[in-house]
């Protein structure tokens, strides 16, 4: 019999002390979000967090696996070690191949994206496995594919946050409502901008574990959190649920599987059997994690007869009372959700956006909600995206940004980061379930600059003719006194100070087949701001010349190069 273990089951314990013990353990390894108390139970809290808006999560807080894991956990191994020995017996240390195949796919890829975030695998299998038991038990196609859909239970604010249809039915075949789809329950308007491919066949679809994982990582990793900071990996957890509950879940599953798991094939996989909304969804589902399930309808009792059996109730005498003149009541329409009230979007005075290439805009985009009358309404999804031939994202590295409108009526979009394409763009601002006229903010990202240019040694630039210059020609950029780095650079060896036309004779640079070459194009200033010219060489004409440097933004520098016989 499984133990009752802060309103959930905890498989292979027998009583509340024993799972106690693995709070205890768990508190011990300084897991974010999981304390114990003086009865010795987990401190779960089924608020949502303060910090973390619950309308905007990855599932639309949908319902969860709430099974936590066996006390009887795996042979303690290194985090790094997954496939040992040692666990072979433990049913729940198991994962599906091509799952386990995708999670550490997943790590690998944002290993290489984005290394500040020091995403785990087993943080994608510990979110997996609440969400969708790892696709049903791997229930999956060679190519990750989920047998047939998973779906969450239709989010129509029966029990679960409402959200109207935001996708036309494509991902969960809903065009009144939305659900939670595929194996790591992602919403229809989350994967909208979240959604990856992540087996490379050309597709983002959330029913394929691949696609699911690596957006579920990515989604992890927006912001610039680190997820080797507690910090963060708290806030994260709880931006794809926003549930304390929820988080805790995870971070058990997560200890868990860093002691140590191993493969099973696909379809073998365990099972959970208890839902954070005990299973009494709506909706319909397919079987899956969170699949939705309506109660039968109920049966009128039958009187009990003392020794067993039943009697059917005795029919009532037909009434004489006339009928009544009263006009039957009407059902009173459905309260209208904020963003059903939404009329139209307006600009919150957001200021000119420009900035130089590489650094961050210091203008926000920010969008007010408003109702026809002019109100402004809150807790309204808006949804910035960035468009146009740019590299330019928000921080985090994402083009689309999802925000939730304060007491005020207005989302304000995360700071722009400008990437290297120089040039106009466009921020387009649309309300999530609603149709309504979109706000397009123009945007322009300028070169980077430099203003001012010096060498950064005085020694004098001589050599022999026919021979070798000695040092290289070093120069440091900077614009308004600081380093300038990044910035574009031209050097051409010049006729004379007022004569910029390049020089036929004299020093020169070598090209890649070793021919004489007076002009270098392409060229860029470190994150120092420094740039060191490759070697000069002398022809058999002796005299003066000059090199002339410049840069984007308008610095120039002129260097004087001899070239004489050598002393006797």
């Amino acid at each position: 019999m499984a133990a009752q273990f802060g309103r959930r089951v905890v498989k292979g314990a027998a009583t509340t002390a024993v799972a106690a013990v693995a709070v205890a353990a768990l508190s011990a390894s300084q897991a974010p979000g999981v304390t114990d108390t003086a009865k010795g139970r987990q401190n779960t809290n089924s608020q949502p967090s303060p910090d973390v808006n619950a309308d905007d999560s990855a599932t639309g807080n949908s319902p969860y696996y709430t099974d936590l894991p066996p006390l009887n956990t795996p042979t303690p191994s290194p985090s790094e070690s997954s496939d040992i020995p040692g666990s072979g017996g433990d049913t729940e240390a198991g994962i599906p191949a091509t799952v386990l195949a995708a999670y550490k796919k997943a790590e690998t890829s944002l290993a290489g994206s984005k290394p500040g975030c020091n995403l785990p695998w087993q943080l994608l299998a510990a979110i997996g496995k609440v969400e969708s038991g790892h696709a049903r038990g791997g229930r999956v196609n060679a190519d990750g594919t989920t047998s047939s859909p998973i779906l969450g239970p239709v989010l129509n604010g029966v029990g679960f946050a409402r959200i109207t249809d935001t996708d036309g039915g494509a991902y969960d075949g809903d065009t009144t409502h939305d659900r939670a789809v595929g194996p790591m329950q992602f919403i229809p308007s989350t994967w909208e901008w979240s959604g990856r491919d992540g087996n490379g066949d050309g597709k983002k679809d959330p029913n394929n574990i691949y696609d699911a994982a690596l957006a579920a990582g990515h989604y992890l990793c927006r912001f610039n959190w680190d997820l080797s900071d507690s910090g963060d990996l708290r806030r994260a957890i709880l931006s794809y649920n926003n549930s304390t509950d929820y988080l805790n879940t995870v971070l058990s599953w997560l200890e868990y599987y860093r002691k140590g798991t191993h493969e099973v094939p696909d379809g073998t996989g365990s099972l959970p059997s208890n839902r954070s909304d005990n299973g009494i969804g709506t909706g319909g589902g397919t079987g899956g994690a969170n699949s939705g399930t309506t109660p039968p309808a109920s049966t009128p009792p039958s009187s009990q007869k003392p020794g067993g059996g039943t009697t059917s109730p005795k029919p009532k005498p037909p009434t004489t009372t006339p009928p009544a003149t009263t006009p039957p009541a009407t059902t009173p329409p459905p309260t209208q959700t904020p963003t059903e009230t939404v009329d139209h979007l307006e600009d919150a005075g957001t200021g000119k956006l420009t900035a130089t290439a590489g650094d961050t805009f210091a203008e926000k985009i920010s969008a007010r909600t408003e109702t026809k009358a002019g109100k402004a309404v809150a807790k309204v999804r808006v949804r910035f995206t960035i468009t146009g031939d740019t590299d330019t994202t928000f921080t985090g590295g994402e083009s689309v940004a999802t925000v939730v409108t304060n007491a005020s009526g207005v989302a304000t979009a995360p700071a722009l980061l400008a990437g290297e394409k120089t040039g106009g763009f466009k921020v387009r601002a649309t309300v999530v379930g609603r149709t309504v006229s979109g706000l397009d903010y123009a945007a322009t990202v300028t070169a980077r600059q430099a203003d001012a240019l010096a060498r950064t040694t005085d020694t004098a630039l001589t050599c022999v003719p026919g021979g070798e210059f000695a040092d290289q020609v070093e120069v440091k950029a900077t614009y308004k006194g600081a380093v300038a780095d990044g910035v574009a650079a031209t050097a051409t060896l010049i006729k004379a100070a007022d004569d910029a036309t390049v020089n036929d004779k004299g020093p020169y640079f070598k090209d890649a087949d070793d021919k004489p070459l007076r002009t270098l194009t392409g060229l860029k200033t470190g994150k120092d701001g420094l740039l060191k010219l490759p070697k000069l060489f002398a022809d058999d004409t002796a005299g003066t010349y000059l090199l002339r440097i410049t840069t984007t933004g308008g610095a120039t520098l002129t260097v004087e190069l001899k070239v004489a016989a050598a002393a006797s």
